[in-house]
């Protein structure tokens, strides 16, 4: 189906609130939105591309056909949205690149004397549940904690009372015993609730009754019982004031801090937990399919599916950006929890400072990932030998190349040229290409130019050498003529045709050559009609996503230095005979190119150096 045919479907689209599905050729679900307006939404899709992002029009190439869902408010079609993201996982969405459910604290209050324990199902039940946590391990850090902090029992047994004589954990102050009389029912709930109060944050409130309970003991002459509630209650101090936050004179109430570092194709977002004032967690997450998406969106994003399964909603976020969708997500965040959600993006003030932390973690923690992962040798090392059996590469791939190409509707058309060397960035053989011979958009063209820019110097070094001839100065360690174990190219199967096409040209086939597609992280290899499909946790994915994403923003980074180059051309610079200098001199002398349209000739040709000749050609050209 081509675009003209939606015209009479979108004349008889609703405009009404609701979810619509864009699908590929193959029927596959490829992205889920929503629009207040399904008509006037789904029309901006198949209009003029001129005003559509990079993504948007990549995803409006790729679409065959589309279906929409209506709903009665934005509202609905904001729950539905979501739940459909989860559900297809459309690969131009922005989505939690885990597909997992995050476990929590769970504390069943139907039980006669509840456990405190970890879940991954979280029901309408009346139970308490704290989380979600990043990871299972996390989780069981927090629980660890919370046992030693209050004597809660572990078991699963059935408590009766009547138990002869109590485990191991009553002798070590871990448990109070209900199991065999030594704590009754509301004393045994009493430090459940000291549990619940801590995981909310409210130290202050646990330690002032287990203080009272200090200081009736001692009154009692009971000093063994004194000693060890006075414990107890240094440890939850010291705990809570590692946690706090110092906020001067604006303390921070309930609150989420959400910071955002956006990477090439993943990014990470760090959230701060604070309760009561105090710092009782924080944790990070990857989203994926965010490339060329605003910050404010992928914001959006998460938002809402991290706290479509939450059940602790605060009263306040702070955010690093403002939302795209600022009042409809705060509005279903309030009827979610049921109560007030204030989300506010600070500029200034201690808020900021807070936030700031926040965002440095962020970064910080995306910097590390990347970092930890290229230090890590016996990482790389399963990554390589892992590349080399699925592409079936006849030497372990330590020299990997990666070409991409970065333009703007085939305007400062750039390539790039990335290499990694057992696994690790080698930047001083990066190379980068200003496209000369191609016009308008054509990236197979511009790739086998810079492909062809490339190979050539390799291919006269190997014709040189089976000559027995001298290599022209030619240097085996310049990078131009060390052979790479694999070409890694930017695209799909149009873009490993062409790059073939050149290395057959050359002579250069038997070097190993392989296209990954961005939007399935698909592998072509020549002469093979289906993609190679590697595992979605491997660690050979990752390295090849790596040197994918390192090609495609070295290209970027100078595709962009050349156009803030170009934006600072003037008409003045179309003048033949008007260079740097003089240009500088007519700016000096008249301010502006619009004062120079204003003055006279005569006055123009006064500046040094000009000519009245020259002042006129100046003048017809502005």
């Amino acid at each position: 189906m081509v675009l003209t045919q939606f015209d009479h479907r979108l004349r008889v689209t609703p405009e009404k609130p609701g979810v619509y599905l864009m699908k590929d050729v193959s029927d596959k679900i490829i992205y889920v939105g929503k629009a207040s307006v399904l008509r006037n939404r789904l029309r901006s899709y198949f209009g003029s591309p001129a005003g559509l992002s990079t993504k948007i029009r990549r995803l409006v190439s790729q679409v065959t056909d589309f279906e929409f869902i209506v709903t009665d408010t934005e509202a609905e079609a904001l729950i539905l949205e979501n739940t459909l993201i989860k559900r297809y996982r459309p690969k131009f969405n922005a989505r939690l690149k885990d597909d997992k459910t995050y476990p929590f604290l769970k504390i069943d209050l139907s039980e006669e004397f509840p456990r405190v324990y970890i879940t991954r199902q979280v029901a309408d039940d009346g139970a308490r549940y704290f989380g979600p946590f990043a990871s299972a391990g996390s989780v069981r850090q927090a629980m660890d904690l919370v046992k030693k902090l209050f004597p809660y029992r572990s078991c699963t047994k059935t408590i009766t009372g009547k138990d002869p004589r109590p485990c191991l954990e009553y002798f070590i102050n871990r448990c109070v015993a209900p199991c065999s009389g030594h704590s009754n029912k509301e004393e045994y709930e009493r430090v459940i609730q000291q549990v619940i109060m801590f995981m909310e944050g409210d130290t202050e409130s646990v330690t002032r009754e287990l203080t009272y309970k200090m200081d009736d003991s001692s009154s009692k002459l009971e000093y063994e019982r004194a000693a060890v509630l006075r414990d107890q209650i240094k440890s939850i101090e010291r705990v809570a004031e590692e946690q706090r936050i110092k906020v001067d004179s604006n303390p921070i109430g309930d609150t989420d801090l959400i910071a955002i570092a956006q990477g090439t194709d993943e990014t990470w977002i760090e959230v701060f937990f604070v309760r009561h004032g105090k710092l009782i967690g924080r944790d990070h997450f990857f989203m994926e399919g965010t490339q060329d998406d605003p910050v404010g969106l992928i914001l959006g994003q998460f938002i809402k599916q991290f706290y479509e399964t939450s059940v602790v909603i605060p009263p306040s976020l702070l955010i690093q950006h403002p939302l795209e969708e600022h009042q409809l997500i705060q509005d279903w965040l309030r009827d979610k929890r049921g109560g007030s959600v204030k989300i506010t993006c600070p500029q200034r003030g201690s808020n900021r400072k807070l936030l700031d932390v926040v965002v440095e973690n962020a970064n910080q923690g995306l910097a590390q990932h990347r970092v930890k992962w290229l230090n890590n040798p016996d990482v790389i090392n399963q990554a390589m030998d892992e590349l080399q059996e699925y592409l079936s590469l006849p030497s372990l791939p330590s020299r990997m190349e990666c070409y991409d190409i970065s333009h703007i509707q085939g305007t400062n058309v750039v390539g790039s040229m990335v290499v990694f060397q057992d696994g690790k960035p080698k930047t001083a053989h990066y190379r980068r290409f200003k496209i000369k011979t191609v016009d308008g958009v054509d990236d197979y063209a511009s790739m086998q130019e810079m492909l062809r820019r490339r190979l050539k110097r390799l291919s006269d070094v190997r014709s040189q050498r089976a000559k027995n001839t001298d290599d022209n100065g030619i240097s085996v360690t310049d990078g131009w003529s060390i052979v790479p174990d694999l070409v890694i190219i930017d695209g799909g199967k149009g873009h490993l045709s062409a790059a073939l096409e050149v290395f057959l040209e050359l002579g250069l086939d038997d070097i190993p050559l392989a296209a990954l597609a961005k939007e399935n992280e698909e592998i072509f290899v020549p002469y093979t009609s289906d993609p190679i499909i590697l595992p979605r946790n491997s660690q050979s994915l990752y390295l090849v996503q790596r040197i994918r994403d390192e090609a495609h923003r070295f290209a970027i980074t100078y595709h962009r230095n050349l156009r803030s180059k170009g934006s600072l051309r003037s008409s003045i610079d179309l003048v033949t005979g008007i260079g740097p200098k003089r240009k500088r001199m007519l700016l000096r002398r008249f301010g502006s190119i619009q004062g120079i349209k204003e003055a006279p000739v005569d006055e123009i040709a006064a500046v040094p150096g000009l000519t009245r000749s020259l002042a006129l050609r100046l003048k017809q050209t502005l």
